[in-house]
């Protein structure tokens, strides 16, 4: 019988001489339809033809790596190790073009930043103009999403980085993370009625009537503002708006007579000097989980990366050291 070793050198051998791109994006496209005709179609080819494929890269592994049933094909346990190796490497071939690309423009590489809501624009501003001087030459694609899902997309290289916010359930196996820095919470509203908000104590009862703008659901931050009014023994306000958006989120507390959220200080400073918005006056006695940098384990000797990195640490230093922070 071959020890484990033996039969990993004759896998080797037969991917080295026979694995082709085309049938790593076949096990994609299977995942995705469920279906050989599905996949037939989508590929302008015969199902026969797709079989045949599927049959090839199968006897290449040895093992079956989809279940076929009555209600189409789902990956076995050895095919969702492959699907996912496939779709890290079919990611890495189309990063490779498109630094390609922007080498050929003159820059050193192209970077694809993943930022969650609410980090500051000022930052990412000041960030990405230096990452255009000659001593860094760094082209930035930035993705915006929660940072749940952004991370999925780090694990399998649609992302070099993530800017997101740290939390006890977030998966970060396999990760590098740092924190970048740490946020309190303001409670905004439109100047009137934070003028109003202004005269006494909050009623978090009455606080928890008024119409609540707030961001995506099943986010940290939201599970904070949530455990606040909880803790007050009032039952969390239901938003009448919810949006990844803080430039939309300002100009519907400006323009709202009732309308209130919570964000974090840096992001109401901002919306206060673009939506008009204002701030009351009032100190929570919680901070919000840190802003943190998500990297790969295995990514940590890319000097473009690290200097971006670096980038990002001397904008957010400079800013907490600035007035009013």
């Amino acid at each position: 019988m071959l020890d484990v070793t033996s039969q990993a050198g004759q896998l080797l051998r037969r991917l080295q001489g026979r694995l082709k791109m085309r049938h790593l994006q076949l096990l994609l496209n299977i995942r995705q339809h469920g279906s050989l005709t599905r996949v037939a179609e989508q590929l302008s080819t015969t199902q026969p033809a797709v079989t045949n494929m599927l049959n090839e890269l199968e006897g290449m592994f040895g093992s079956r790596l989809f279940q076929r049933s009555a209600r189409g094909m789902a990956p076995t346990p050895m095919g969702e190790v492959v699907l996912a190796y496939a779709a890290v490497m079919l990611n890495d071939l189309d990063r490779l073009a498109s630094d390609m690309e922007a080498f050929s423009s003159g820059y050193a590489m192209r970077l694809h930043v993943g930022v969650t809501p609410f980090v500051s624009g000022r930052l990412l501003t000041r960030v990405l103009g230096r990452s255009q001087l000659p001593e860094y030459r760094l082209a930035i694609q930035v993705h915006e999403g929660v940072t749940d899902e952004l991370v999925e997309r780090l694990r399998d290289h649609r992302l070099d980085i993530v800017i997101g916010r740290a939390g006890s359930l977030l998966d970060v196996r396999g990760l590098h993370f740092a924190p970048l820095y740490s946020q309190q919470p303001r409670l905004i509203a439109n100047r009137r009625l934070a003028a109003a908000l202004s005269r006494g104590p909050l009623n978090w009862a009455a606080l928890a009537e008024l119409d609540w703008v707030l961001g995506a659901p099943n986010t940290m931050l939201r599970e904070q503002v949530a455990n606040l009014f909880l803790n007050e023994g009032v039952a969390p306000p239901l938003p009448i708006t919810e949006s990844l958006s803080t430039k939309l989120i300002g100009e519907i507390i400006a323009s709202g007579e009732r309308a209130v959220s919570i964000v974090p200080a840096d992001i109401a400073e901002e919306l206060v000097r673009v939506a008009g918005v204002a701030i009351v006056p009032f100190s929570f006695d919680w901070h919000l989980r840190p802003i943190t940098i998500f990297t790969r384990s295995d990514d940590q000797g890319r000097k473009q990366l690290q200097q971006f990195i670096g980038l990002l640490r001397e904008a957010s230093g400079e800013m907490q050291g600035a007035p009013g922070h």
